[in-house]
């Protein structure tokens, strides 16, 4: 028994030992690892530490970032991302890697590294581009949105090069050499990573250091996390601040927001989605200088949404509204003079996009920035338009500063079109005086929606009165005498409904079109159907009412309506109130609808008859919001 026991007690010295021995061999072999740095790398670096000296297999890692690389346009620069699959990018190092408090982040020597090509990742193929649009390199990038819309996916540089699309006499223009500088807020919330990347470094790579202050990146509560990968990029972008909203703001507090923090003696506003020509911002500087209470705007191009194909804005336009407050750029006529001058000649413009803008700081900030009560998006930029011009303000677009918009890209959600139109109720109540029944007239949904919860504009009056604004009719007759104000005559305004056919007149397509034809369709009770009869015996079509009833042929087109000259004759009409008909001056002929029955011949829209009487040319005005 005693022999037994003391051979046990041997056994468990000797396993003892055994595991005193391995432990030393692991110590060992962890001290080599870390006495035998690699010799491709340069004295100062080593490599990560590995628990037992084995190096992990890196055949699928890919530098794609080096900020020790030369750019190709500077002797020495930051490198962009060049590739932005968010599934293969892994992580951004610093040159501090062993530091145990990664923040802050010194602006350093850093890489960029992502999967190597080796990953089973499908290939994804290119989508179309301009053949004119030079890329400098044309790695896979996904630009991911969510929604209805899906996965948008197109192979494109994180830098490009557009095709010039000023006037040859903006080329080589001399501005001053004391601009002021300047600060560009970008407000994002749900954009994608690579689109977002790509608008800061177009701004990085066309702003001059000597006027770029910064740029602002706003995350107006981005519902997908940026990722520490995106955001420590971002740290590493000199001159690039990111500042985080405490909640989904919307457009006009973020854009608020953003001008809290600013520095820079000039705000420049920019939508996530823009990429901006050679020599953009200086004309706006130029323009500001000159005038502090002016407010700027580009000349926008567009970029495809689908296609990212680039399409050039013919000079000259401006920024016009229409009775239901929907923005839009129109084409302006073209000076008569074709000179130097007359070509690069800033236009006055109504009202602006909220694309791009730039404005002084401080004049922003003294007339009232953008209003705080403006939920989400929607109408702020014609609030602000408004207000700036009534509050001894102007606005212009400049022709030779010219940056391209991708073309109403989708958002991950549709548009609040309740909200929108509280944003439009408040606008209407707090700077179009009386003229803002006109706007419920074309706007039932607005009409009733102010029956039940009018805006508080308490402030906004106050504002009006602090800064000595105008009020809405001067606007209407200095800046902007081109908009026709209806007359909305109790029983010749309305809906011009058809007895016969039980429809509406209407103009087929989501816009009012010059030489529409005019057809039949089921009453919407919007106001987007709403036309007008005047003194002039003209029959106002559309939001704008812009557009007259032409009867130059048999059936009823659109015409441009005749401003400040006589009305032509195929341009006048009649109604007559007994037999509810709408009569032709020049050929008297009556207005009838006709729906398509099915057959071959069967054909649906407003033509001119001889008259008669049937149901089908009985028309009347119906009116959905009393005048």
């Amino acid at each position: 028994m005693r022999c037994w026991v003391r051979t046990r007690a041997i056994r468990r010295q000797i396993l003892c030992l055994w595991f005193l021995l391995l432990g030393l061999a692991l110590v060992t072999l962890g001290l080599l690892d870390l006495a035998s740095p690699d010799p491709t790398l340069p004295k100062d670096k080593h490599p990560p530490r590995h628990p037992f000296g084995r190096a992990p297999e890196t055949p699928d890692l890919e530098v794609i970032v080096d900020s020790r690389d030369p750019a190709p346009d500077r002797d020495v620069a930051l490198s962009p991302l060049t590739s932005l699959q968010e599934e293969e990018l892994l992580f951004v190092a610093s040159s501090a890697q062993g530091s145990k408090t990664p923040r802050p982040l010194k602006r350093g020597p850093y890489k960029m590294i992502m999967r190597g090509k080796n990953t089973d990742r499908p290939t994804v193929p290119a989508s179309t581009t301009n053949d004119s649009v030079e890329d400098t390199k044309t790695p896979q990038l996904d630009d991911l949105r969510g929604g209805d819309e899906g996965t948008k996916t197109t192979m494109m540089a994180l830098r490009r090069t557009w095709p010039e699309s000023r006037h040859p006499a903006c080329v080589g223009e001399q501005y001053s050499e004391s601009l002021p500088s300047t600060s560009v807020v970008i407000c994002f919330q749900e954009e994608a990573r690579a689109t977002l990347l790509r608008t800061v470094h177009n701004v990085l790579d066309t702003v001059p250091k000597e006027y770029l202050s910064e740029i602002l990146l706003v995350d107006d509560f981005q519902n997908e996390p940026l990722g520490s990968d995106l955001s420590e990029y971002i740290a590493l972008l000199d001159g690039v601040r990111l500042v985080q909203s405490p909640g989904h703001l919307g457009t006009a507090q973020c854009r608020s927001l953003g001008a809290s923090e600013a520095v820079g003696e000039v705000l420049v506003f920019m939508d996530a989605h823009c990429e901006c020509q050679e020599d953009w911002l200086e004309p706006l500087l130029e323009r500001v200088a000159q005038d502090r209470t002016r407010v700027v705007s580009p000349v926008m191009d567009l970029i495809d949404w689908h296609t990212f194909q680039y399409n050039a804005t013919r000079w000259p336009v401006r920024g016009v509204f229409d009775w239901r407050l929907d923005f839009h750029w129109e084409s302006y006529p073209q000076p008569q003079a074709l000179d130097k001058d007359s070509v690069v000649q800033p236009v006055s413009s109504p009202v602006l996009g909220g694309e791009v803008l730039a404005v002084d700081r401080h004049f922003f900030l003294s007339v009232g920035g953008y209003d705080p009560d403006m939920l989400l998006r929607g109408a702020e930029q014609i609030e602000l338009s408004i207000r700036v011009w009534s509050c001894g303000g102007s606005l212009e677009v400049v022709p030779c500063s010219r940056v391209a918009c991708l073309d109403h890209p989708p958002p991950h959600t549709p548009p609040d079109h309740e909200l929108l139109q509280k944003n439009k109720i408040r606008l209407a109540d707090s700077w179009m005086d009386a003229y803002g029944k006109i706007f419920y007239r074309r706007d039932p949904l607005a009409h009733f929606i102010s029956q039940s919860e009018s805006p508080n504009i308490t402030e906004r009056v106050r504002l009006k009165e602090s800064l000595g604004c105008r009020d809405f009719h001067w606007f209407l007759s200095t800046v902007y005498p081109q908009l026709y104000i209806p007359q909305d005559r109790p029983g010749l305004s309305g809906e011009l409904y058809n007895v016969g056919t039980g429809s509406c007149a209407d103009l087929p397509g989501e816009r009012t079109l010059q030489n529409g034809t005019m057809s039949i369709a089921p009453c919407s009770g919007t106001g987007k159907q709403l036309c007008e009869l005047n003194s002039q015996g003209e029959v106002r079509w559309g939001a704008a009412g812009d557009l007259c009833f032409d009867g130059r042929g048999e059936r009823i087109t659109l015409a441009p309506c005749p401003s400040h000259q006589p009305t032509q004759g195929q341009l006048q009409w009649r109604f007559l109130k007994l037999s509810g008909q709408l009569v032709h001056m020049q050929s008297q002929l009556c207005v009838e609808a006709t729906r398509d029955d099915g057959s071959s011949q069967g054909v649906s829209g407003l033509f001119l008859r001889p008259c008669i009487r049937h149901p089908r040319q009985q028309w009347h005005f119906e009116q959905l919001v009393a005048p």
